[in-house]
């Protein structure tokens, strides 16, 4: 199937490693300009080195999400390098992963820190992006929340998920007749370098191997193994694409499914 996303601008947010890299490296496959956006320099350079290997333009914009002057100049450097901007993909956050402290432990600025990067982050790129998309009369905004939202076990993990389905959904309603399509995707337990990184913390502590630690969380997929960053990457490049215009305001699980649950 042709996506029909050659000669279309992406800005990717968190572009510079793991899903958010894998999403600019498939985008360019199929022919995207992309804009790497992040806010290690260093990183980024690292990562437009791989991405502009299939030969489009990659534009590095270090930007912080948390500043909304530089997201919105962000956003215009990319249009006067590109030439405009048709795909939003949202992946600049903290990895989930992580020690999960219990209430009694729980600051309010944990919570602050992820409202203010991921969701409040992730409102401001679509604010800046969206009057070029309207002008367009097209665009798609891919957002990328986590399988949080639908489980417990971490209540900053599943508040500042679901804020931003929340957020996809109102988008979408407000957006869609302007030709633009709101989408989220919820990653779960995905395989990167910083999950890698988990595991094997997770393992010392516990006098067990990375491999152990990895095979129990994958037990809790119905495919019986983790997700690679990949993979996640694969469903993000179809939702950017003109192909998807059937869904949106969906958030829509990418981990491998959950064993147990039903959602309908």
């Amino acid at each position: 199937m042709d996506l029909e996303l050659k000669g279309k601008r992406a800005v990717v947010t968190g572009g510079s490693r793991g899903i958010g890299l894998a999403v600019a490296d498939r985008l360019a496959a199929e022919g995207s300009s992309v804009a790497l956006v992040a806010r290690d320099r260093v990183a980024l350079d690292k990562a437009a080195e791989q991405v502009a290997r299939h030969g489009t333009a990659v534009f590095v914009r270090p930007t912080d999400t948390r500043d909304d002057g530089d997201v919105r100049a962000m956003v215009e450097d990319v249009v006067a390098a590109l030439g405009g901007v048709d795909i939003l993909v949202n992946a600049a956050a903290e990895p989930a992963a992580g020690a999960v402290p219990p209430l009694a432990e729980l600051t309010d600025d944990a919570l602050r820190v992820e409202i203010e990067t991921k969701v409040l982050g992730y409102l401001r790129c679509a604010r800046a992006v969206a009057p070029h998309m309207t002008a367009a009369g097209w665009g798609r905004i891919v957002n990328v929340s986590g399988l949080a939202a639908r489980l417990t076990g971490s209540i900053v993990g599943s508040i500042r998920n679901v804020a931003v389905v929340a957020m996809t959904k109102n988008l979408a309603d407000e957006l869609g007749r302007s030709g633009i399509t709101v989408t989220a995707v919820h990653p779960g337990m995905t395989v990167t370098e910083r999950v890698s990184e988990f595991h094997a913390g997770m393992a010392e502590r516990a006098g067990v191997t990375a491999e152990e630690i990895t095979a129990r969380f994958a037990a809790s997929t119905s495919i019986g193994r983790l997700i690679t960053a990949e993979e996640v990457a694969d469903v993000v490049t179809f939702l950017a694409s003109p192909r998807s215009v059937a869904i949106s305001g969906d958030a829509i699980p990418v981990g491998g499914g959950s064993r147990g649950t039903i959602h309908y």
